[in-house]
């Protein structure tokens, strides 16, 4: 398969680094509001929840919400402009802010969950965050604009959390503060896209290049590896990273704890990002996405040895870095497989894909955690084992990949 490079030379990617630090402070900022969310959805899930086993769906309704809006999200901004579709995801986290406290105020777990839906939306926005970097990039510049964009994640990681901290008990119900914080991140950091400089796509014409359709896409191997590749890391990340709070004060520990073994692992997720667009160039995309697959199952190993402090930490750190080579090398392999006419469809279609798998992840996460074994040990200890086959499912599909006659 020959990768579909824009013409554009590196000496011309002065637009590129604009856009890519405008998405990069978006990232850092709006994204905030994610590792807020993930500390605390299982933990307020739990708190609303008649069943334990629902502790975590109200994480695998912001997900679900992410993968619904995917394909309309793409459509949009291929129709609007990527400025359009991340104003819309903004709006969305904010609705979801605003039912979320609701529901907590009304101790009614239907109205959190519907706010988690909303949440969903600005996921999925932000999902598109990476692409739009390629958007206006050189051919060599594409895998450092999406790991600079990724990297923006770092600032993201130290912000949420220690939000959680100052928030979570501020109000007289507990959690609220939080979610009414989500509200301004929102409503302040949407005025970033005011700033982004991406030009729409061009309006289809009846002469106008269409395509391959979403099944020829499928076909294409690059674009099939890149997707399930993906979707694996993404998913089995969101699975262990959504039962670690539940495991960390399942297992005796604070709280605070919890938030401190999500800040390392959200650090982990996107402080690599500094160097892998450099180490796909140099290294190959190929090898770095084996890479990650690879240490997320290190990361599963440290789970399982031990339910210490310091194996959470290791163990997330692991994760979040093995979920980092994974995601930015699926991402770019998919960046150069398909042409400009093609974008909102592969984008819309991949992102549908990865957070479907991520849905049932978060949801599978709770039901593993919480209703297999009798304690918190043994349910973090069938989550971790759980990545297992989708390991082996994704480093099969790599290595055909790899192996397979270039000319096929």
């Amino acid at each position: 398969m020959t990768d579909f490079a824009p013409t554009q030379t590196p000496a011309s990617d002065r637009r590129a680094v604009r856009n890519v630090t405008v998405l990069v402070l978006a990232q850092a900022f709006l994204g905030a509001q994610m590792p807020m969310i993930f500390v605390l959805g299982g933990l307020a899930g739990q708190s609303l929840a008649s069943n334990p086993c629902f502790a975590t769906l109200p994480i695998s309704l912001i997900v679900l919400g992410s993968m619904l809006s995917a394909t309309p999200m793409s459509a949009l901004m291929q129709r609007f402009g990527r400025r359009a579709g991340f104003f819309a995801g903004a709006l969305g986290g904010a609705l979801g802010g605003a039912i979320g406290a609701y529901g907590l105020m009304t101790q009614s777990f239907t109205i959190f969950l519907i706010g988690s839906f909303f949440t969903g939306i600005y996921m999925s926005a932000q999902g598109f965050y990476r692409f739009a970097a390629a958007d206006t990039a050189s051919a060599e510049f594409r895998p450092k604009a999406i790991s600079y964009v990724m990297a923006g994640g770092l600032v993201s990681a130290v912000i949420g959390p220690q939000l959680v901290k100052v928030t979570s008990e501020a109000m007289v119900v507990p959690f609220m503060g939080t979610y009414m914080a989500v509200i301004a991140v929102n409503a302040v950091g949407s005025l970033l896209f005011l700033f982004l400089d991406i030009p729409k796509p061009p309006a289809p014409t009846q002469e106008s290049e269409k395509g391959r359709s979403r099944r020829e896409l499928l076909k294409t191997p690059r674009i099939a590896v890149a997707i399930i590749c993906a979707m694996v890391s993404y998913a089995l990340m969101n699975l262990v990273m959504t039962s670690t709070p539940l495991a960390v004060v399942g297992c005796g520990f604070s709280q605070n704890l919890a938030a401190d073994v999500v800040t390392g692992h959200v650090l982990a997720m996107f402080a690599p990002s500094f160097f892998t667009g450099h180490l796909i160039n140099r290294f190959g995309v190929e090898r770095i996405v084996a890479a990650g697959l690879l240490i997320l199952a290190a990361a599963g190993v440290v789970a399982i040895a031990g339910v210490d402090i310091g194996n959470f930490f290791i163990a997330l750190i692991l994760l979040g870095v093995g979920w980092n080579f994974g995601f930015i090398g699926a991402t770019t392999m998919l960046a150069g497989a398909h042409s400009p006419e093609e974008r909102g469809r592969v984008q819309g279609m991949n992102d549908m894909l990865v957070f479907g798998c991520v849905t049932v992840a978060s949801l599978a996460s709770g039901g593993l955690m919480n209703c297999s074994g009798g304690n918190p040990q043994d349910g973090w200890i069938a989550v971790n084992l759980a990545m297992a086959p989708f390991l082996a499912l994704a480093g099969g599909a790599l290595i055909w990949q790899v192996l397979r006659p270039r000319a096929m």
